[in-house]
C-alpha cells in the first residue's frame, strides 16, 4: 500500500474538452507525468538525426517524435481507451490522420521506402486489430503486428538505426496501445 502521500498522484484530473483526443475526459496527475517523460525520452533517441538539417524542419520533426511517445504512454491510459473505445469514429480519424512516420522521414531526410513499408503496415495492423477488438485474438495480434512492422523494416538496406526506432515507437503507439482494448477485458468473446 502507497503512503498517502502519493494518494494525490492517483487522483482524477478532468481534462479541458481540446484535450480529450490526447488524454481523454480524465487523468491521473501520475499518468500525465509519465506521459511528459516520454516526450523528452524519445527526442534524444533521435537527436543525431535532428542535429543534421535545418533547425525549422527539426522543430516539427522533434513535435512530431514527442507527439508519437505521448501516445505510446497515453493511449495505454482508462482516459484516452475510454475515449478512442467509445466511438468508431473515432478510431477511424484516429488511424487516417496518423502519418508521422513518413513526415518524420522526409524532415529528417530519413529513407522514405522503408518508413512507408513501417507505416503502410503498422495502419493495416492496426486496422486489423481494432477489428478484432472484441475477440481474444486482438491482443495476440496486436503483438504479431508489431512483429511484423519491426521485420519489414528491419530487412530493408536502407533502414538507419533512427528510422528502425521510430518505426517502433509508430508501431507501439497505433497498434499496441491504440488497437488493443487494454480495459474492456469482461466484454471480450472467444476467438
Amino acid at each position: 500500500m502507497l503512503p498517502r502521500r502519493y494518494d494525490l498522484l492517483m487522483t482524477t484530473l478532468r481534462m479541458p474538452r481540446a484535450l480529450h483526443d490526447v488524454f481523454g475526459t480524465q487523468q491521473s496527475p501520475l499518468a500525465l507525468a509519465l506521459v511528459a517523460l516520454a516526450m523528452p525520452l524519445a527526442v534524444i533517441a533521435v537527436l543525431p538525426a535532428l542535429t543534421e538539417v535545418d533547425w525549422r524542419r527539426a522543430l516539427l520533426a522533434a513535435l512530431l517524435v514527442a507527439d508519437l511517445a505521448a501516445g505510446a504512454v497515453a493511449n495505454l491510459t482508462r482516459g484516452t481507451s475510454d475515449h478512442y473505445a467509445a466511438s468508431a469514429q473515432r478510431r477511424i480519424v484516429f488511424l487516417i490522420v496518423h502519418v508521422h512516420l513518413p513526415l518524420i522521414a522526409l524532415l529528417l531526410g530519413l529513407p522514405l521506402i522503408p518508413a512507408l513499408i513501417a507505416w503502410a503496415l503498422t495502419i493495416a495492423a492496426a486496422s486489423v486489430v481494432v477489428a478484432l477488438q472484441r475477440r481474444d485474438v486482438h491482443k495476440p495480434a496486436a503483438g504479431l503486428g508489431v512483429v511484423v512492422v519491426l521485420a519489414a523494416t528491419a530487412i530493408h538496406l536502407e533502414t538507419t538505426i533512427v528510422l528502425l526506432f521510430l518505426a517502433a515507437l509508430f508501431a507501439i503507439k497505433v497498434v499496441l496501445s491504440f488497437g488493443v482494448d487494454h480495459y474492456s477485458e469482461g466484454d471480450e468473446i472467444e476467438a
